[in-house]
């Protein structure tokens, strides 16, 4: 998993409420487990026509849209069904961080478990982002903390210990198998006897 410390990107603004994880990924592309190859089925029911032709007027397909790294969503982003593939599809077209006044609670799991920032901000800010798409924005993990280009900054919060695996660009399991040492000495001290005699 890449480390995720502090970025700068510009925007792209999809502020839609309510959006499940099927209009992130639509269910019928769900045909395999690899964590790549997602980015092209990203919205794919807003974003192509009935013949798979780019929607102009859709945020994704708007050339600048291409180098941003960072979503700004819409209330309850990511309701629904529980499926990593609406991470992965968000991160297979680049995204490192979604911005939204709120997450549905699985999604933002699964998003942290695999290395993409759900930002949440206050009604405020977000109307900020809103308001100038494609503008740039500053991503800082280790300060919790968001920068926008008119100077306004905001705060987020995150769990510990999902912070601290984005910000060592490491998974759950990796967490752990780095302990494994750890592990073993404290297997070692409780299957001693008491006093660390073995007389």
């Amino acid at each position: 998993m890449e480390r995720l410390t502090t970025f700068t990107s510009t925007t792209v603004v999809f502020d839609a409420d309510d959006v499940d994880t099927d209009q992130v990924i639509p269910a019928r592309f769900l045909k395999g487990t690899a964590r790549s190859g997602w980015g092209a089925h990203l919205f794919a029911d807003r974003r192509y026509d009935a013949e798979g032709r780019p929607r102009p007027e859709f945020p994704l397909n708007h050339p600048a849209a291409q180098a941003a790294r960072v979503l700004v969503a819409g209330r309850n982003f990511g309701c629904g069904s529980s499926r990593e593939h609406a991470v992965w599809a968000l991160q297979g077209f680049g995204f490192r961080a979604v911005v939204a006044p709120s997450f549905a609670d699985i999604f933002r799991g699964n998003a942290l478990k695999n290395g993409l920032l759900p930002v949440v901000v206050d009604e405020a800010v977000h109307g900020r982002l809103v308001s100038a798409p494609g503008s740039p924005v500053t991503v800082d993990l280790e300060a919790q903390k968001l920068s926008l280009a008119d100077g306004t900054e905001a705060g987020f919060v995150i769990d510990p210990f999902a912070r601290y695996c984005l910000l060592n660009g490491i998974d759950e399991l990796q967490f752990l198998l780095g302990q494994e040492e750890a592990i073993a000495a404290h297997e070692r001290r409780a299957d001693s006897p008491i006093g660390g005699s073995t007389s």
